[in-house]
């Protein structure tokens, strides 16, 4: 298995999963932004020119959800999914495509108005709306966080996908200190060895 893999991307989270499920994997690392993530040979990987990208087998798959799902699915052998005959199933999904849909939309706007646009260019109007419109995205994490250590009952994917983008959050500066629920959970979750390994990749 080989993930290509770049530090503070959405390819922290595929290692994450990786680690904690204790497979094995190679490395193809890059830094965010550099040529060779636009070469052609790298194109052909990945038409996007984007981290990560799965490669298993015949299996080559980019979307870190989908790849946090296929692994699960594929190598969990019960852990760290939920069957579809749980009660949890529902809020598994929920919180497993929660932080793509929600909680990244507003962070890849921040990070465009503040990082990757030319000085001149940016907006600061911009890059405030982006971060207020996280802050409301993060409001539900925090409810469903109360009497909780993770988004289930139990560490799950879902907290590598959406506990990602939460410690991402606080990460681009947004406020945690009327989150005293995400403010922990963002602790906890980088207190385990497997994401610490993830960040250090």
């Amino acid at each position: 298995m080989k993930v290509y893999y770049a530090p503070d991307t959405r390819a922290v989270r595929t290692v994450w999963l990786l680690n904690e499920l204790g497979l094995d994997y190679e490395l193809e690392r890059f830094k965010l932004g550099e040529k060779a993530m636009r070469s052609p040979d790298y194109l052909a990987v990945n038409p996007n020119g984007r981290v990560p990208t799965l490669d298993d087998g015949e299996v080559r798959m980019s979307e870190s959800t989908a790849i946090a799902q296929y692994l699960v699915a594929r190598y969990g052998d019960g852990s760290l999914g939920r069957a579809p005959d749980s009660p949890e199933f529902p809020a598994y999904l929920q919180w497993l495509h929660y932080a793509e849909g929600m909680i990244m939309p507003p962070i890849n706007a921040y990070v465009v108005e503040t990082i990757l646009l030319p000085p001149e260019r940016r907006s600061e109007t911009h890059a405030d709306r982006a971060l207020r419109l996280l802050n409301r995205t993060l409001a539900p994490v925090e409810a469903r966080l109360e009497g909780r250590d993770y988004l289930l009952d139990s560490f799950s994917a879902a907290d590598t996908i959406t506990g990602h983008a939460c410690i991402m959050s606080e990460k681009f500066g947004v406020d945690f200190s009327d989150k005293p629920n995400l403010a922990a959970y963002n602790e906890r979750l980088l207190a385990r060895p497997a994401l610490k390994a993830a960040w250090d990749a």
